[in-house]
């Protein structure tokens, strides 16, 4: 009897073993998908990292920062845009810890600079990729409300989408995606929508 005990002991100690192992596998692949995305985003344009922060939106670094609408704070400009270069190549390095430290300096100190609504938006990226929804869902926000007419608001409405799914907000997330496919009909960011709109509807 303790013999068989001991096996039934056993056979649910290897079940909860397998269940852990598939847990883990998942949050990989989970991590591994949001590293890719991040990744892709990084990639695109070329030069700089003003200028791969402006990537997709067709724009210079300076036209990019001038359509934000917040006044740029007072201070030396080349020094803000090294300061914004120096937090964005550690995005580049996936030191997500120190860029998301960095990016919350420079904003700390460029509240309403040339490049602010570019940190925003990638504080929001690291908080996808480090699966912190709330603090990724409030950067993106940010962008939209504060710099409507910004480059980066149509892939921030579509990464606030983003959150809003992952979060279960299926309701909230399908206007979000409608929004920008309304919106910004010929980004890159519509494109995702319909896509992601696809998959929920």
């Amino acid at each position: 009897m303790q013999l068989q005990q001991m096996q039934q002991e056993i056979a649910a100690l290897r079940g909860m073993v397998e269940e852990q192992q598939n847990r883990i596998n998942r949050l990989e692949e989970d991590s591994k998908d949001r590293f890719q995305a991040l990744d892709s985003r990084i990639s695109q344009g070329n030069g700089s990292a003003a200028d791969t922060a402006a990537a997709g939106s067709g724009l210079s670094p300076d036209e990019n920062g001038a359509q934000q609408q917040p006044a740029t704070a007072a201070g030396d400009p080349a020094k803000e845009q090294q300061f914004y270069e120096a937090a964005y190549s550690l995005i580049q390095a996936r030191d997500f810890d120190r860029a998301q430290q960095a990016f919350t300096a420079f904003l700390g100190r460029y509240p309403q600079g040339k490049y602010a609504a570019n940190a925003h938006y990638w504080l929001g990226e690291i908080g996808l990729v480090k699966n912190d929804l709330q603090a990724a869902g409030k950067a993106f926000a940010t962008v939209i409300e504060d710099w409507p007419q910004h480059a980066k608001v149509p892939d921030s409405t579509y990464k606030l989408a983003v959150v809003e799914q992952r979060l279960g907000r299926y309701e909230r997330a399908e206007a979000l995606y409608r929004q920008v496919i309304s919106q910004f009909p010929d980004s890159s960011a519509a494109n995702l929508a319909r896509q992601d709109l696809q998959r929920i509807q």
